[in-house]
């Protein structure tokens, strides 16, 4: 018998349980689903969590906040806030914690599609995109250029099909659009238009937001739909580290809760440069700053929904660059997640931004620590955590399916193994040994949980060296690169209708061309 022909019934059952598992599952059969609980890793005991609240509470109450805006200062004040001779707001004790205890909690970030609504509290863990890269990345020369609309678009679109990526915020930043209005607004429009997944961006100006809360009020029906929905949250790096008001970014913040709007609270330091090199101090300053935002947004509208945004980065130190892809970030964010748990409170922070500049292995290693850590602290958004390379700098569409893999790979570890008399498998163990054949490979057990059980990868690769090479010896790059051609000549979002778009573009200054939201023919 040949070697072909021995291999032959072997390879028709992997065949046939490939074809298996192209079938699409329900949700509840799915090995890994959207928002499963994290939190078994721990960084922190309860004593060292009360210990960083502790500090936390003494910088705001001894420090506190400079270069607040005279409308900030009138509601922080009458909150309880005071405003000293130095000009800095501080933060009394009894002030944060009443705060705490009244901010919203358990309060859902909707899509446009209500499939993909994420409850995301307790130790539920989601992961998304974000970041504001100024470049887009060729993955096989590793050219760098800048980044368009249109990139913006077609990321979204990706993401848009990616079942282990839950949600979407603006990756990069639209560079062909010199004008500040036209970026903001636009940057809005590709978002929604290219995902009905929960979307998140950010503007630098009240009016740009404004602006693109009529917007989106046409696209929900109405601004009663909109209230009701809010399938858009605000980035608002509100606070310039360390412990000043980013004016511009508070404005923008007031139009927003006044909208209805979530608004994620996103304290973004860098240990060593803008919070303490060491790594507590770091989660200490950035739990205060977002301590005082969560005053600022209650003191405007009391229970408005805010994420607690605690997003610290890394510097390496011996140069001061940034460092996305260090352990040192891991386990910030992932002690971020423990005070999110700590406060009763929907966090977020940052995982995957990998400082190779290309989709490499070191790209792969240095996000799935990043991932394993932070998504089992239970963070419950983690941002970033798709496409992203360079640390902010660089954006790569077909990172976007690596990345797929890796989270989904991620999130099994999340679901940990269920510990059940089914799962303990007595009786299928002694059917097998005793009745059987010996081994597992055909049990009942065996093809009933293939599916549920396990997680297979999209574009990585399982096949044997032999078969590797009669497939034409293709990387996992080689992959991404067709899937996400594929992708972008096929997923062209209509859930806008037609009349809405035209109604839009009569309206405002749409940058992103129609035939890039239609395919070619």
């Amino acid at each position: 018998m040949s070697v072909v022909q021995a291999e032959s019934p072997r390879r028709g059952g992997r065949e046939a349980r490939r074809a298996l598992r192209a079938a699409p599952l329900a949700m509840n059969e799915r090995p890994v689903w959207p928002g499963m609980n994290g939190g078994r890793f721990k960084l922190f005991s309860q004593e060292e969590m009360q210990k960083i609240h502790a500090a936390a509470l003494d910088v705001l109450e001894q420090i506190g906040f400079a270069d607040a805006i005279p409308s900030g200062i009138e509601a922080m004040t009458r909150a309880g806030a005071k405003l000293g001779s130095n000009g800095r707001l501080t933060f009394p004790r009894a002030l944060v914690e009443d705060t705490v205890a009244m901010a919203a909690r358990r309060f859902p970030l909707q899509a446009q599609d209500p499939k993909f609504d994420m409850e995301p509290w307790g130790t539920r863990v989601y992961f998304g995109t974000a970041g504001a890269a100024v470049h887009i990345i060729d993955p096989v020369t590793g050219e760098y250029r800048e980044s368009t609309t249109k990139d913006l678009y077609d990321i979204a679109r990706v993401v848009d099909e990616m079942e282990h990526i839950h949600f979407f915020q603006r990756a990069v930043v639209c560079r062909d659009l010199p004008d500040p209005f036209e970026m903001d607004f636009n940057t809005c429009y590709a978002a929604v238009m290219g995902t009905t997944k929960h979307v998140g961006t950010s503007w630098v100006d009240p009016r740009h937001l404004r602006a693109s809360l009529e917007m989106l009020h046409m696209i929900a029906g109405g601004e009663d739909k909109w209230r009701a929905r809010p399938f858009v949250s605000q980035s608002n790096c509100f606070v310039v580290p360390p412990l000043k008001f980013a004016q511009d970014a508070c404005r923008c913040l007031e139009v927003a809760v006044e909208g209805g709007m979530p608004v994620l609270l996103l304290s973004a330091a860098q240990a060593g440069a803008t919070s303490p090199a060491a790594l507590a101090g770091t989660i200490v300053q950035a739990v205060a700053e977002c301590l005082a935002g969560l005053v600022y947004v209650n003191a405007l509208k009391p229970g408005a929904p805010a994420i607690f945004g605690t997003w610290p980065f890394v510097s390496d130190l011996r140069t001061g660059a940034m460092s996305g892809g260090s352990p040192e970030q891991a386990l910030l964010s992932a002690g971020c997640a423990q005070m999110f748990q700590f406060y009763d409170l929907t966090g977020g922070t940052a995982s995957g931004m990998t400082d190779s500049k290309i989709p490499d292995a070191q790209a792969g290693y240095e996000k799935a620590y990043n991932h394993a850590l932070v998504g089992n602290a239970g963070a419950n958004l983690i941002y970033e955590s798709a496409g992203m390379h360079a640390s902010l700098l660089g954006y790569c569409l077909e990172s976007i399916l690596i990345d797929n893999d890796i989270l989904g790979a991620t999130q099994r570890t999340i679901r940990g193994i269920e510990v059940t008399d089914e799962s303990l498998s007595v009786e299928t163990i002694r059917q097998t040994c005793l009745e059987g054949p010996g081994h597992y490979l055909g049990s009942e057990q065996t093809l009933r949980l293939m599916q549920k059980e396990y997680v297979y990868p999209t574009v990585g690769d399982r096949t044997s060296p032999k078969e590797w090479v009669e497939r034409g010896s293709t990387n996992i790059v080689d992959k991404a690169i067709k899937q996400t051609k594929l992708i972008l000549e096929r997923n062209f979002p209509r859930h806008v209708p037609d009349a809405v778009d035209d109604a839009i573009r009569a309206r405002f200054p749409v940058r992103l061309p129609r035939e890039a939201m239609r395919p070619k023919v």
